[in-house]
């Protein structure tokens, strides 16, 4: 993606109107992806505190709707963090990077990955010890994050170097690093996997995605040359094609796609 390349050291903000051009020419059926924390939903310091911004659900709902094209959420957070935002029920919702399904029953951990999981679960908790106040530790179905955003600065780098190093002693599991969170799993899977079983299920000719953090490479790496269009929401590099600012201009692409 040689656009993608170009956006990624320039970090320049794509037009809207333009990459809504390229969206309304994606073949059909098309299935659009969305991460939830920092591109429908603003960054906020604890997740609980975190909303959509307004309209944004309203707006999924009408391209959900609008026929030959499949709209779905994928992200970090578990289903129980994802039910917070109400999304409409012609939304397919996928949380722990596809691990979870809204509707769908989820496999139970066996043995192996209960003890794997409470070994990470203790390495997290020794890491927010690190960080000290403000760091907490957040508990999926198959995996366990430790949050530092709000611990003090200083300490931050310590605590997730800790749970690096720790976690590395063990086998069997994954480790997905963002923005001030490390995140160990039981259970191993990424947001690439879990795009590539959504465009399955729906048969989508055309995927596309848009995320703001790390783990959304993954899935961004997964598009294809032909037909796919890949978003990055912020700064940082990308493979992506386009690059939007903030939640404020996905949401007025979400506007110019429903037009």
């Amino acid at each position: 993606m040689t656009e993608g390349s170009k956006t990624a050291a320039g970090r320049v903000y794509a037009d809207v109107e333009t990459i809504a051009r390229s969206i309304a020419a994606m073949p059909l059926p098309r299935l659009l992806v969305f991460d939830c924390d920092g591109v429908l939903a603003p960054l906020v310091d604890h997740a609980d505190d975190s909303v959509l911004l307004d309209g944004i659900g309203d707006l999924l709902a009408k391209l959900a709707r609008s026929g030959n094209t499949t709209v779905a959420i994928l992200s970090g957070r578990s289903l129980k963090g994802l039910a917070q935002f109400n999304f409409d029920e012609t939304v397919v919702v996928a949380g722990s990077y596809g691990g979870e399904r809204r509707g769908i029953g989820t496999p139970e951990l066996n043995d192996d990955e209960v003890e794997l999981l409470r070994r990470l679960d203790e390495i997290t908790v020794e890491a927010a010890k690190v960080a000290g106040d403000g760091a907490w530790v957040e508990r999926k179905p198959t995996s366990v994050v430790v949050h530092v955003r709000e611990a003090d600065a200083a300490r931050r780098e310590d605590a997730l170097r800790h749970a690096r190093q720790r976690s590395a002693e063990l086998h069997g599991h994954e480790l997905h690093e963002g923005g001030n969170v490390i995140e160990l799993m039981a259970r191993p899977t990424d947001k690439g996997v879990g795009l590539d079983r959504l465009r399955e299920e729906c048969a989508a000719a055309s995927v596309l995605y848009i995320g703001d953090d790390v783990p959304d490479e993954d899935a961004i790496a997964r598009l294809t040359a032909s037909g796919d269009v890949g978003i990055k929401v912020g700064t940082g590099d990308t493979a992506a094609t386009f690059r939007l600012a903030d939640p404020a201009a996905v949401r007025s692409l979400l506007s110019a796609l429903t037009r």
